[in-house]
């Protein structure tokens, strides 16, 4: 009976290190996307937006845990601020190039500012290959858990947004599906929401806007 102790604990020993080395290190947060055409709409509406509408867009990250390029990001946020050349997301049209204003949360180090810049680009690829500024801001960003879509964010005095969820309020066609797909990669459980207000007030992207009552945002987690 002992030697059978015995072999079961080093049994276990023996496989601590490989449990710790199937552990993800990975960096995971919540995600929210606005754009200035609705995501969650029916053909007819679409069609009759693209090509006018849809240039814009925020996409905002906070980091629950993790690092990136070994630098610990958790319990920071970034904000990537876009002005596309098309509407974004159209397969037909291309929105490329596009212009970008990227917010970088002010209780970051210098590190871990460049770490945020360089995670938003690894997330967004060739929409954020032009960067033109980075800022700086204190940033705030909360998703209520309990009320799916349903989030908060503000950078500065340069970006609010606010989201909730899609309800059959609107609904307006009743064929309504998720015709653009989020903008960035890597996300989970991304719910299209109503933007309940949207303001950016920078000036480096020769655009500002206040906006509400679209269909135009996802709420998500995002895990890599």
């Amino acid at each position: 009976m002992n030697r059978k102790i015995l072999a079961a604990g080093l049994a276990a020993m023996f496989a601590l290190p490989v449990l710790a080395l199937a552990t993800p290190k990975g960096i995971t947060g919540d995600y929210v996307e606005f754009r200035n055409a609705d995501v969650y709409t029916g053909p007819c509406f679409a069609n009759s937006e693209m090509g006018l509408v849809g240039r814009n867009a925020v996409l905002g990250w906070r980091v629950r845990q993790g690092s990136w390029n070994g630098i610990s990001l958790a319990g920071l946020s970034v904000v990537a601020v876009v002005r596309a050349s098309n509407t974004l997301g159209d397969p037909d049209v291309n929105s490329l190039p596009a212009r970008s204003v990227v917010i970088v949360d002010e209780r970051a180090n210098t590190a871990q500012r460049a770490a945020l810049v360089d995670f938003a680009k690894a997330q967004a690829g060739r929409l954020l290959s032009d960067v033109v500024a980075v800022q700086p801001e204190p940033i705030q960003f909360e998703v209520n858990q309990s009320n799916p879509g349903s989030s908060m964010l503000t950078a500065g005095n340069l970006v609010v947004l606010r989201t909730r969820g899609i309800e059959m309020k609107d609904m307006f066609c009743h064929n309504e599906q998720v015709y653009y797909q989020p903008l960035v990669g890597h996300l989970k459980h991304a719910v299209p929401a109503v933007e309940e207000m949207s303001a950016y007030t920078g000036k480096r992207l020769g655009v500002t806007w206040k906006d509400s009552e679209r269909r135009s945002s996802f709420v998500a987690e995002f895990s890599r």
